[in-house]
Order: C-alpha cells, then sequence, then structure tokens
C-alpha cells in the first residue's frame, strides 16, 4: 500500500495540480473568448523557460523567479492576443482556432533558438524526499500542492466577489447581455489575457520543476489539460481543478496495466469518453 501511495497516487495528484493550472486557462479562455486555444501548452513552456532565464539573468532561485515569469508571460499571451487574436474577432472562430495552432509552433521555436532543443533543469543534485506518516514527499511537490491551492483559491474569490471578476461571469455566460448591461468587455478580454498568461507560466513552471524543462513538455501535456477542461466542464475553474487531479491520477495509474510510455493516451480515451457520454463535463459546463 505504501509502495502503491508513494509511487502511483502522491505523482499524479502533482501531475494533476500541473493539469489543473494548465486547464484553467483553457476553460477561462473557451468560456469568455469563446475558442480552443492550442497554443497554451507552448504558452505554458514559454513561462517556464522564462523563469529559467530569470535564475540565470537575476540569480533568483527557481521559486523566486516564478513571480516574474508570471508576470513575463501574462504580457506576452497579452501581447499575442493585440497582435494576433483580436483580428481574428469579427471572423469564424476556426480561424481563430488554427491561427493557435501557428502560434504555439512560433513560441516552440523562439524557445528553441534561444534555449537550444536539449533538456534543461532548473538546480542540479537529488531532492530527497521527507516522510509525513505513510507518504514521501519531495519539498518540490509539496510547494507545487501548495502552490495550486493557492493560486485556485485566489481565482475563486477574484471571480466570486470582485467587480471585475463577476464581469468575467457575466461575459462568460453571455457576452452581448453583459455588454449591453455595461461591462467593458474588452477590458474583460484583456483581463482574461493577463491571467491566463500568469496560470499558464505556474503551469509550465511546476511541470518543468517536477520532471525537466524541454522544448515539447507543454505541447506533450496539452492534450491532458484539454482533457482535464472538457472532463470538469468547460467554462466552469472548479470543475478544471477536478478534471486535471482525475486525468493526473488516471495517467499514473494506467501504467499498472499498460507500459509508460502509453499512458499519455489514457487522457485521450478519457476525452473521447466524455465527449461521446457526458459532453457537459461533471459540473455541467459548456457543451463544445
Amino acid at each position: 500500500m505504501m509502495e502503491f501511495l508513494n509511487f502511483y497516487v502522491v505523482p499524479g495528484i502533482v501531475t494533476g495540480s500541473v493539469y489543473a493550472l494548465g486547464a484553467i486557462g483553457i476553460t477561462l479562455i473557451f468560456g469568455i473568448l469563446r475558442f480552443g486555444h492550442f497554443a497554451h501548452g507552448d504558452l505554458a513552456t514559454s513561462g517556464a523557460y522564462l523563469a529559467l532565464g530569470a535564475t540565470t539573468l537575476l540569480g533568483l532561485m527557481p521559486w523566486a523567479a516564478l513571480p516574474v515569469a508570471m508576470v513575463l508571460t501574462a504580457l506576452l499571451a497579452y501581447g499575442i492576443h493585440r497582435l494576433f487574436y483580436r483580428h481574428l474577432e469579427s471572423r469564424p472562430k476556426i480561424l481563430t482556432v488554427i491561427a493557435s495552432l501557428g502560434i504555439g509552433m512560433m513560441l516552440r521555436s523562439i524557445v528553441q533558438v534561444v534555449w537550444g532543443v536539449d533538456p534543461l533543469a532548473y538546480g542540479s543534485g537529488i531532492a530527497r524526499a521527507q516522510a509525513f506518516g505513510p507518504l514521501m514527499l519531495r519539498p518540490r511537490e509539496i510547494a507545487t500542492l501548495a502552490l495550486t491551492l493557492a493560486l485556485v483559491a485566489v481565482l475563486l474569490a477574484f471571480l466570486r466577489y470582485s467587480k471585475w471578476g463577476k464581469a468575467m461571469r457575466a461575459m462568460s455566460d453571455n457576452p452581448d447581455l453583459a455588454r449591453l448591461c455595461g461591462v467593458d468587455n474588452d477590458r474583460v478580454t484583456r483581463l482574461t489575457w493577463f491571467i491566463v498568461g500568469a496560470l499558464a507560466a505556474a503551469s509550465g513552471f511546476c511541470l518543468g520543476i517536477n520532471t525537466e524543462l524541454t522544448t515539447m513538455m507543454g505541447w506533450s501535456a496539452m492534450l491532458s489539460m484539454f482533457a482535464a477542461a472538457v472532463l470538469g466542464g468547460v467554462g466552469r475553474v472548479e470543475g478544471a481543478v477536478v478534471g486535471g487531479l482525475v486525468i493526473g491520477l488516471a495517467e499514473e495509474l494506467s501504467v499498472l496495466v499498460v507500459p509508460s510510455p502509453y499512458k499519455s493516451a489514457t487522457a485521450f480515451v478519457i476525452l473521447l469518453a466524455i465527449l461521446l457520454l457526458r459532453p457537459q463535463g461533471i459540473f455541467k459546463g459548456k457543451v463544445l
């Protein structure tokens, strides 16, 4: 039982936390801006490498570099919106979806030019696990879980109680009605991209610090993030969190019956099943 908890359940929860942060960004974009953002994984990769750049150039510790990366990635996300997506707002959404694939390739190529294609890491050495009863947890795993809980709690409180959070929810429900009620949709869109960029950076950083930094890591994790968003219910933040944890646990537990290189296929199977059986997701979000 201890081996099962420490080698399957704990990694599944940590991986699920990373997927949850990415899925929240995907669900916010679809819920408010109404398109699937296929560059989200590469945006997360950009945030992870920006954190690496902050540790190298500014001499910061990795976790201290995370806020810098979140701010820079938030600005990057908004810049992408201004340069590319904004001009497609009046066009069919499928054009924006296709454009997002190109944006993802562009971001990935920039990262490869600047940092190369070889795997990198935030630090060297072996991180020893600490015992918490029967569980063995590394400090970076504890920090990942704590960061995810903190960011989700802050975001939920913002959406529920703040003026602009309520405006984001109103725009998600009905953009035209929200505009008639005085909501500045352009400002809400800008705020959405800032939040999405910051969460993407946190997701990419946590993925990189718990594994390694590769230029393809965001693209590889994107299917799992999308599956988490759809499973929980598109447009529902709490659904994205639950979906991320379920996908993470399912992937880690799947290695008990299939070879580990194929565990990412678990997310694809779950995505197909939820689209066929319950397309609104666990929390009854928007139907794709």
